[in-house]
């Protein structure tokens, strides 16, 4: 009985790695100043002309056969920062739910952002994030950014206390077309951690459509389990306005 609880919960807490994944990538939308070369193409922050390119939404298609979509709309803001909701829902490989998700974000026009959101995962119960992005330096060309999270998992299985699950990563883009990402989370409980390493190149790109393709691989290690590394490519289109 016991494995079978340990089991639930390896799967359960995969889903809150990769749905912390997604927040950094499909959730954070990022608000840009004019760039003074190229203004449909923001690059760089000046002291005037600000705009925001916010993310209205987008969707992904993982070689695993796992699929998403994400939507960010915003709801209050100024010149400098946006406070927005967030929503979100992913599919497994049979194209069940696998998790919903609601919440806040606020977002700085420096690239630094807090959110806050709430996921149900079936099967399994309900999970609260806490999440920070921090801009470490963005110029013409380079944007780093360091990311951290918080996620309280809530199991509604019998006798499974509540446990804690934290993480961080560092992402590297160039001229917004080639990017790449380290991460790794810690779950006590469970003894578990998490590596993921992935890269990012963009396809396609214009004021209101972004198309990209990611590829990455992730590891998990704790004394009840331990796996290789595990490829997975995908594909996403983002929308703006």
């Amino acid at each position: 009985m016991y494995s079978a609880l340990l089991s639930i919960l390896f799967i359960a807490t995969a889903s809150a790695v990769s749905l912390n994944e997604e927040s950094r990538y499909g959730l954070n939308g990022y608000y840009d100043s004019e760039h003074i070369f190229d203004p449909e193409f923001p690059a760089a922050w000046t002291l005037h002309h600000h705009r925001a390119r916010r993310q209205l939404g987008s969707v992904f298609f993982n070689s695993d056969s796992t699929s998403g979509a994400n939507m960010k709309l915003p709801l209050a803001g100024n010149n400098k920062n946006m406070l927005s909701a967030l929503g979100s829902v992913g599919f497994d490989a049979n194209k069940h739910l696998s998790s919903a998700s609601g919440g806040l974000a606020l977002d700085n026009v420096r690239g630094h952002g807090l959110s806050l959101t709430g996921t149900h995962i079936p099967n399994f119960g309900n999970q609260l994030t806490g999440a920070g992005r921090l801009n470490l330096f963005h110029n013409q060309n380079h944007d780093l950014n360091a990311n951290a999270f918080l996620t309280r998992n809530m199991p509604t299985i019998p006798q499974v206390p509540n446990f804690n699950t934290v993480g961080g990563s560092l992402d590297y883009m160039f001229k917004n077309k080639v990017g790449a990402s380290l991460g790794a989370s810690r779950t006590p409980f469970l003894q578990r951690t998490d590596y993921s390493a992935s890269g990012n190149l963009n396809l396609f790109r214009n004021p209101s459509t972004s198309l990209d393709f990611n590829a990455g691989v992730s590891k998990s290690v704790s004394p009840f389990m331990k796996s290789s590394w595990q490829p997975n490519v995908g594909l996403r289109l983002s929308k703006y306005f």
